[in-house]
């Protein structure tokens, strides 16, 4: 089997080890422990690499939480920055992710810890930051163009963090028709692509855009990409018929809550 774990808070007594005995071959956890004060130490990511997994750490690049470690101080010293909140998250902010200060104040330091805990990759959240922003907040601008210039940031991520280690991994996490931008492709080592098959909780994914994701998420595996699946589903009936599909994708997957807060079972 081809599985993954994925949990973003609630971590028992603020430790991995219950990840780390899972059979998963692939683990995303949070850059900072519970997305709190402090962040994972290169001591507690070893151990858990130690167990045989890949460990890739998740964080934002178009978007920040106003619970992030980062966030005041940001906020502080560059407020114009911030653009519309998210609806369907309430406290989490879109940003003018294309300014070379997002780089500098946000998403380099975020890399640069990454690379300092040891982790093996990064798994980067809110791409789709490019289709969620107020257009009227950023005059001129087009869907086309930030698209464009959120693959530029996926690119440079890639190249900073290549440059300083050949074999890190980069996981965008949905959003996979930005493929069709140049550079995207070669920037990237796999996808991350929630709800592919269930949405949260136990709905099939059987809208047209679930239909398009999928048809792209299959274009990248062509191409050669890693697919970590997630899917948010509870009954018996819907996690089997997901695993089911994951090994007939030949993607890794997962079948958790929305909440992300729990390790279940792998498939198999």
């Amino acid at each position: 089997m081809r599985n993954v774990v994925y949990q973003l808070q609630n971590y028992a007594d603020g430790r991995l080890d219950e990840m780390a005995r899972g059979d998963f071959q692939i683990a995303v956890i949070d850059l900072a422990r519970d997305a709190g004060s402090s962040y994972f130490t290169a001591e507690e990511i070893g151990r858990l690499k130690a167990s045989g997994k890949k460990v890739l750490a998740y964080f934002e690049i178009g978007s920040i939480e106003d619970f992030r470690p980062d966030f005041a101080a940001f906020r502080g010293r560059a407020p114009d920055l911030l653009l519309n909140e998210w609806p369907d998250w309430p406290g989490e902010y879109f940003a003018r992710y294309w300014e070379p200060r997002w780089w500098d104040e946000v998403v380099r330091p975020r890399v640069d810890r990454a690379l300092a805990a040891g982790f093996d990759g990064v798994y980067l959240d809110t791409p789709l930051a490019y289709e969620e922003i107020d257009l009227r907040l950023v005059p001129g601008q087009t869907r086309e163009t930030l698209g464009a210039r959120m693959v530029d940031l996926i690119v440079r991520i890639s190249r900073y963090a290549k440059e300083n280690n050949p074999d890190f991994w980069v996981f965008p996490q949905n959003s996979p028709e930005l493929r069709r931008y140049p550079g995207y492709v070669d920037a990237i080592d796999g996808i991350g692509m929630e709800e592919l098959f269930f949405l949260a909780t136990d709905e099939p994914c059987v809208e047209d855009y679930c239909v398009e994701n999928l048809a792209n998420t299959r274009a990248l595996r062509r191409a050669g990409k890693i697919v970590i699946a997630i899917d948010y589903a509870t009954r018996p009936e819907n996690i089997a018929l997901a695993c089911r599909r994951y090994r007939e994708e030949q993607f890794f997957g997962y079948v958790t809550v929305r909440a992300l807060d729990t390790v279940v079972p792998p498939c198999g």
